[in-house]
């Protein structure tokens, strides 16, 4: 248990970490001090609200793989059992929508383009991802079970 819990640890820090965290923050060369500089706009508080929307999701999602899956996040370390409860039950891949509504929440929260068009080359590279790699490896993986569970319930929302 304690060595999943760490390849858990170790694969958010490295997928999400990286693609929510250190890239958009060296993208806009935040500092992260200026916070508090000045008052806050509605843009501020939407932002930190969506961003910790998608903050939930994904931890619920890393959850689930490690408790309901026996796996991670990580294609290299993948679950042993298709999760399909909790969040799964309504999207099959809500912790790609957790990390987006993470960078959308970021983006809105810096008013900065530039996180904008990095947070649609995200979504586009992550539908790539899942539709060249992900699903035709569940496929693989978990057979009948797999496209039965792709005939109830939807890729996104």
């Amino acid at each position: 248990m304690i060595s999943l819990f760490i390849r858990n640890l170790l694969f958010t820090i490295l997928q999400p970490g990286l693609v929510a965290g250190l890239i958009p923050w060296w993208i806009t060369s935040f500092d992260i001090t200026s916070i508090f500089d000045k008052a806050w706009s509605w843009h501020h508080y939407i932002g930190v609200l969506i961003f910790l929307i998608g903050f939930t999701i994904m931890l619920w999602c890393i959850i689930s793989f490690a408790v309901k899956g026996r796996g991670t996040l990580s294609p290299v370390d993948p679950t042993k059992k298709l999760v399909v409860s909790g969040l799964y039950y309504f999207s099959r891949n809500p912790m790609y929508v957790g990390v987006v509504l993470m960078l959308i929440g970021e983006a809105l929260f810096l008013q900065s383009a530039d996180l904008w068009v990095y947070s649609l080359f995200i979504f586009i590279t992550f539908n790539i991802f899942i539709l060249l790699v992900e699903e035709p490896r569940l496929r693989k993986d978990f057979g009948e079970e797999y496209h039965l569970y792709c005939q109830k319930v939807r890729r996104w929302i």
